[in-house]
């Protein structure tokens, strides 16, 4: 069980420390989406919210159900998204740094610390901030931002689903299983496919 425990000695000086986290690096299709939360001084998680983790480690029923308890406990919180075309552009890492700045730029006002899931991370703004080794599974605020970054992200690639027929976006969200790469051998790639990721297993160069 996830606790507050991280932020408690940060929040004897802050009081605006912000868990940021990120979904979708590894897909071959689709956005990366990150997502920003913080939460009011002192917090103390009750009731389903002791049940956060980091995202991969939560069935889907329980990452949608957190999600309205996370918006309703915390003080903000805030998404980016940074699609294919754009992954393609700048590289994935890139990207992901792009998404992480723009969940947090999009809060109503900058934070005093980021806490960031991972072990690089390149702010837009000059901000103080932590790179947390599997953040996700050790910080109540990462853990919860992983949960919204998660969540919108399975939304998102759900509808490209039904826009995108074929491709059971809706089944790997996106990821390179065995089925979405028949897929793209039988129908090539769609508009929200990352060109720059290689199929080399389906001849690609």
């Amino acid at each position: 069980m996830l606790t507050t425990a991280y932020e408690i000695p940060l929040w004897q000086e802050l009081t605006r420390v912000c868990g940021i986290d990120e979904a979708g690096r590894g897909p071959l299709a689709g956005p990366v989406v990150a997502a920003a939360v913080v939460f009011p001084r002192n917090f103390r998680p009750e009731g389903i919210l002791l049940r956060i983790d980091d995202s991969k480690a939560l069935s889907p029923e329980l990452r949608r159900e957190l999600v309205p308890a996370i918006h309703e406990a915390a003080r903000e919180w805030a998404v980016g998204i940074v699609d294919a075309e754009t992954i393609d552009q700048v590289n994935i890492l890139q990207a992901t740094m792009l998404a992480m700045n723009q969940a947090a730029e999009s809060l109503g006002s900058m934070p005093e610390l980021l806490l960031v899931d991972g072990n690089r991370f390149t702010p837009c703004r000059p901000i103080p901030f932590r790179t947390i080794v599997k953040g996700d599974s050790k910080v109540f605020s990462i853990a919860a931002a992983s949960v919204l970054a998660k969540t919108c992200r399975d939304e998102l690639m759900t509808a490209y689903a039904k826009q995108y027929p074929g491709y059971g976006f809706d089944l790997h969200f996106g990821y390179p299983t065995a089925a979405h790469v028949e897929a793209i051998s039988a129908l090539g790639r769609c508009a929200i496919h990352r060109k720059s990721f290689k199929l080399r297993k389906l001849g690609e160069k």
